[in-house]
């Protein structure tokens, strides 16, 4: 059985659909902050456990034999605004998840990191960034990501076997949608106003990936020999863009649907930039991310129109508006307890 942290999440949810096709049991831990509609085409198919990643308990590991962990705050403006809660759930509930699998002979450990750690500012000189490259993370997000990575790989031996992915900025439909990604936001503007806004020039450089070669990737890396993987970081990324040349990508996936027209700011030059190579993945396990931009726009619209997410203004698509949101209700509520 496969325990996957974070289950009904943006990338988890897709997750699960290779899992259970592969015909194996799943076992999702998740704090549902933005509810389950993430499972819902999977119920009757897993087995649901409640909980917060922070104090999960030994015994949701009984019967598991292996992790992929995707539990954790997914996002800089998440991590900005509780830092305190972001460096407990993605560094310090990593670790014990960590050594609570070693301590129960659970050898196979995926971890869901991020290429956000290479970011040194928009003024770095521009280095294509691979598994070996210095990294100085500056936010809170990518310095508890990279801590997480080195608490794993300092328990990596014989007996346990972490692999890390870090994974480029992902795109694409997940049952638990996002709008908050910026092909995906783009692809939401290009509906709601037909415009697509660029700042800084689109000069910004992002690995980019579809959240179905996310998924893919976590799988090989379970089930690849141990000793291609046992410790090993490997960058995930279909392709490097320009934040500009991403927008001209998403206006020709739309071409048959929508006219829409692009809107560049060359002002405020203070954005993350930063460029992967994915050759270390490639050779060793022979990965190559298959779906294009245009492939996953065209997908998306027709996903959207399929199971009407075109409420985009509301907040659940939005993490940090989402958990603003829930902040916010929690303080009325310690006030007035329950409504009814």
């Amino acid at each position: 059985m496969i325990l996957l942290t974070g289950g009904a999440g943006y990338i988890g949810s897709v997750l699960l659909k290779y899992i259970l096709n592969k015909g194996e049991t799943v076992r999702v831990f998740d704090k549902l902050i933005f509810g389950d509609d993430g499972l819902a085409d999977y119920k009757g198919k897993l087995e649901l456990v409640h909980g917060d990643i922070r104090n999960i308990d030994e015994s949701v590991l009984d019967g598991i034999d292996s992790v992929i962990h995707c539990a954790g705050l997914s996002n800089d403006p998440m991590a900005e605004f509780n830092p305190k809660a972001n460096d407990e759930m993605n560094y310090v509930a990593t670790k014990r998840l960590a050594n609570m699998c070693k301590e129960k002979d659970i050898k196979r450990f995926t971890f869901a990191s991020s290429c956000s750690i290479y970011d040194m500012g928009f003024y770095v000189e521009d280095i294509l960034k691979n598994e070996n490259s210095e990294v100085k993370p500056r936010a809170a997000y990518a310095i508890s990501k990279y801590k997480a990575e080195n608490a794993l790989l300092e328990l990596a031996d014989k007996n346990f076997c972490p692999v890390i992915l870090r994974q480029g900025t992902v795109y694409g439909y997940s049952p638990r949608m996002r709008y908050d990604l910026v092909v995906n936001t783009f692809l939401k503007d290009a509906i709601i106003n037909g415009i697509l806004s660029v700042f800084s020039g689109g000069e910004m450089w992002r690995p980019l990936i579809d959240v179905n070669d996310v998924a893919k990737a976590h799988i090989l890396c379970l089930e690849a020999p141990e000793e291609k993987v046992c410790g090993e970081i490997f960058n995930i990324s279909y392709k490097n863009f320009r934040i500009l040349e991403l927008a001209h990508w998403v206006r020709e996936a739309l071409k048959d649907f929508k006219r829409v027209e692009i809107s560049v700011d060359y002002s405020g030059f203070t954005q993350r930039s930063y460029r992967i190579s994915t050759d270390k993945i490639e050779k060793v396990l022979g990965f190559k991310p298959e779906v294009s931009i245009i492939e996953s726009v065209k997908d998306m619209m027709v996903q959207i129109n399929k199971n009407n997410f075109s409420d985009f203004s509301n907040p659940k698509y939005y993490n940090i508006q989402w958990m603003i949101l829930l902040s916010e209700a929690e303080k009325i509520i310690e006030k007035t307890g329950k409504i009814f």
